[in-house]
């Protein structure tokens, strides 16, 4: 199976399938959504069928997944969108064909050691989730496939320096985090057609984002929501082309030179608690 341009965005699955009852040993696809499952104990007739390629369990109150998930060798898409997981297990990391990885709105604080071995991952879904930047395991940026990551949602105040090693990235949404500054590196990924960070707390822009080539009708770059200096928000009324050109100049490099250096003794603007807030509050309602 081969990802195209619109599967970058995360899937929802296939035709749902019985809670209870024989399932075809043949089947390829099971589709286990809103079912109001807790626990994989309910649901453990699954790892016989290791031919399984596309597992959708999204929209349940599953709140661990057991080590032996690996035991579905051939999964190539797995959806656990909108379930109350605390943390992934190391042994996910052997599903070498892993494709697509939706564990978006759960309770994962950080991300297990062993994510290089995901060779396949193309697109991984970590929205709505408590991840901040010590959440990512050194080898989590040899992902060398990974061409669509969803971020948004976290309690991420900086991005790795690291994000620079992830090449194939052709999207990456960081909007509604906690965000301060912007590493440069993501200017250096040069198939990014996609930078949603609205919401957050930036000030200034990395020059390096001038990079950013948004002559495709298919470029996006959003940045609305932000408290950004004075001049940079001028631009922006004018256009986000507006806001490269002058991230640009050699003027605007120098103040953001300043900026840099004046940050360990500015306090930031305030985080949104109110964000946060209402994530807890859905794990109080599980």
């Amino acid at each position: 199976m081969t990802l195209t341009s619109s599967c970058l965005q995360p899937c929802n699955g296939s035709a749902r399938m019985p809670l209870k009852g024989r399932i075809d040993e043949t089947e390829e696809e099971i589709n286990l959504s809103d079912r109001s499952i807790e626990s994989f104990n309910k649901i453990n007739y699954i790892f016989n069928f290791s031919n399984i390629k596309v597992l959708t369990l999204s929209h349940n109150k599953i709140k661990s997944i057991p080590y032996e998930i690996d035991k579905l060798y051939n999964l190539e898409r797995l959806n656990l969108f909108n379930n109350y997981i605390p943390d992934l297990p190391n042994s996910i990391c052997n599903l070498s064909k892993l494709r697509l990885l939706n564990v978006g709105m759960n309770n994962i604080h950080s991300l297990p050691q062993g994510m290089s071995r995901l060779t396949m991952l193309e697109v991984l879904d970590l929205t709505y989730n408590f991840l901040d930047e010590n959440s990512f395991p050194v080898d989590f940026f040899t992902l060398e496939n990974l061409k669509a990551l969803y971020l948004s949602d976290n309690e991420l105040e900086i991005v790795p320096t690291d994000i620079r090693s992830l090449k194939s990235l052709q999207i990456i949404t960081l909007r509604d985090n906690n965000l301060i500054s912007l590493p440069g590196e993501i200017g250096m990924l040069s198939r990014l057609r996609e930078l949603l960070i609205q919401n957050n707390r930036l000030k200034m822009l990395a020059p390096e984002l001038c990079n950013f080539d948004i002559s495709s009708q298919r470029s996006t770059i959003r940045m609305e929501g932000n408290p950004l200096d004075p001049e940079l928000a001028d631009q922006l009324k004018l256009g986000v082309s507006h806001v490269l050109d002058f991230i640009r100049s050699d003027y605007y490099r120098a103040r953001y030179v300043r900026h840099m250096m004046e940050m360990a003794t500015i306090t930031p603007p305030p985080k949104n608690e109110e964000r946060k807030n209402r994530k807890l509050l859905r794990l109080k309602g599980k």
